[in-house]
């Protein structure tokens, strides 16, 4: 008669008292929601909390993120200003020194273009010309 695969094997002591351990421990821990925090248990490959934290993580990952309405730039302080030559009495918008009489200009007030005339006007004239009533 031949010998049995059992019979060459020996069992240990040790090996059968030890606990076996699963395969994944996803059941006995308890861990955090990615989303929003909360602890909770998971049940078998679970990684969200709920099933809306799991859409807004889906959202999250296929969605472009919604784009942030940025201030526009700011306009420098000299682009602005209303400078004045007092060798040729011209005025000039954003432009310090004075070509004609090649002097600096001095800085009048913050201004504009003229829309009717293209000439630099500060925003003074435009008060001194329209004054409000008391």
């Amino acid at each position: 008669m031949r010998p049995s695969r059992n019979d060459n094997e020996t069992t240990s002591p040790t090996a059968t008292s030890r606990p076996t351990r699963p395969w994944r421990n996803d059941n006995e821990t308890t861990t955090a929601c990615p989303v929003c925090g909360n602890p909770f248990t998971p049940i078998r490959r679970q990684r969200y909390c709920t099933p809306a934290c799991r859409q807004a993580a889906w959202r999250d990952r296929h969605h472009p993120p919604k784009p942030v309405s940025a201030a526009p730039p700011r306009t420098p302080q000299r682009a602005i200003t209303v400078y004045h030559c007092t060798g040729c009495d011209t005025r000039a918008l954003g432009h310090q020194w004075c070509h004609d009489c090649n002097r600096p200009r001095t800085r009048l007030d913050t201004g504009a273009l003229c829309p009717h005339c293209d000439e630099p006007i500060t925003i003074q004239d435009i008060t001194d010309q329209h004054p409000t009533s008391p």
